[in-house]
C-alpha cells in the first residue's frame, strides 16, 4: 500500500486486514498519541498505558477483518481501549471506579466553567483540577473535551446509555468547576 497518500482508517483497516504491514505502521503512528491519551487519563500510569497502547493495536490489527463500520474507527478503537483497562483492573482486582459525591456543596463563587478554565493560565492547576475528580468523571471530560467526541460516540465507547454520558458530563464540569476555584482561591 502506497501510504504516501493520506489513506482514510478504513481504508488502513482493509489493507491491515489483508496483512498490509505498512497500513498497520501508518494507523499506528496516526491513532498512538489519541490512544495514550486516553489510556492514561484512565490509568494515570504511564508504563500500563503503554502496554495497553500495543494491546490495543495489536487487537485492531488481529479485529480489522470484523470491522463492521457501525461506529468511526476512533470510537470502535477507543472501545477497544476501554475494554482493555475494565480487563486490567479485573486482573488487578480493582473495582472500577469509586464514585465522588456529585451533590458536595459548593463553597466557591459562582464561576462559569469556561471562565475558570480560561482563568487558570497554569496547565498544572487544570491536569491537578482533572486528577481530583472520580475516573469515571476524569474519563468523561477527555472524550468530551481532548478527544472531541459527541455523546453518542463516547456512549458507544463506555458502553453506558447516552444519558448517562450527559449526567457524567455536568456532573463533571460542576466537580472540575469547583476543583479550579478552590485552586484559585489558595493560590
Amino acid at each position: 500500500m502506497d501510504t504516501s497518500v493520506q489513506e482514510t482508517d478504513e481504508q488502513l483497516l482493509d489493507a491491515m486486514a489483508a496483512g498490509d504491514m505498512d497500513a498497520m505502521t501508518a494507523f499506528y503512528r496516526r491513532h498512538e498519541t489519541r490512544v495514550y491519551r486516553y489510556l492514561m487519563a484512565k490509568l494515570n500510569d504511564s508504563f500500563v498505558a503503554a502496554d495497553l497502547l500495543n494491546e490495543v493495536m495489536l487487537d485492531v490489527w488481529r479485529s480489522a477483518t470484523r470491522f463492521a463500520g457501525r461506529a468511526k474507527v476512533t470510537t470502535w478503537m477507543l472501545g477497544i481501549a476501554n475494554n482493555k483497562v475494565l480487563t486490567y483492573w479485573r486482573k488487578q482486582g480493582r473495582r472500577e471506579f469509586t464514585e465522588l459525591d456529585d451533590n458536595l456543596t459548593d463553597e466557591t463563587p459562582a464561576a462559569d466553567l469556561e471562565q475558570a478554565v480560561a482563568a487558570v493560565q497554569d496547565g498544572d492547576r487544570l491536569r491537578a483540577g482533572m486528577q481530583g475528580l472520580s475516573p469515571p468523571h476524569r474519563e468523561v471530560l477527555h472524550l468530551v473535551f481532548f478527544e472531541e467526541l459527541d455523546y453518542a460516540d463516547i456512549a458507544n465507547i463506555l458502553q453506558v446509555p447516552e444519558g448517562t454520558v450527559k449526567s457524567r458530563v455536568y456532573h463533571a464540569k460542576n466537580l472540575l468547576k469547583k476543583q479550579l476555584a478552590r485552586a484559585m482561591r489558595s493560590s
